[in-house]
């Protein structure tokens, strides 16, 4: 049975934020939880916490590591229909006002998106921008093809984070 939602919480961004990362939608855990990545299995902010080295287990610690990161979380759907969590799920997508929001913050340099989807959409309706934009590996549990290790190689390149743990 689907159901059409509304993004449940806003973007968290600062004004010094050099990167904007873009999800695609909350899945159903963190409607539930009422933030970004909060389905136990999905790794973003196990990734996020080995790259910088900053805790990241409370609300609070996730929204420090991306100050002090200079990252900027969203999604790019505002509202959409969905039959489960997964991306492939979703449908109807009201996409967000990114170029608004980058006007608001015009420290940001660079996109990256988390999904495939959100990566997508920002093509088919903002790709005449030009910021820079890259793709990082899908924190979720379902993208198995990776490592955690590799995914936090990954983000270190594509967020321009230097990573000091040992692989």
């Amino acid at each position: 049975m689907s159901q059409t939602l509304s993004h449940p919480f806003e973007p968290i961004i600062f004004d010094d934020a050099q990167t904007l990362i873009l999800g695609s939608f909350p899945s159903i855990e963190s409607f539930n939880n009422n933030f970004y990545y909060a389905h136990p299995r999905n790794q973003f902010w196990k990734i996020m916490s080995e790259l910088t080295g900053y805790p990241a287990l409370t609300q609070d610690q996730r929204i420090w590591l991306l100050k002090e990161s200079k990252l900027a979380l969203w999604d790019m759907i505002s509202s959409c229909s969905r039959e489960s969590s997964l991306d492939s799920s979703l449908y109807d997508e009201e996409v967000n006002d990114i170029p608004s929001l980058l006007e608001r913050y015009p420290s940001i340099e660079k996109i990256a998106f988390t999904g495939r989807k959100a990566q997508m959409l920002y093509e088919a309706n903002f790709s005449h921008m030009e910021i820079e934009r890259v793709y990082l590996p899908s924190p979720s549990s379902a993208y198995a093809k990776m490592k955690l290790e590799d995914k936090v190689i990954a983000y270190s390149h594509k967020l321009d984070i230097p990573y000091k743990g040992v692989v």
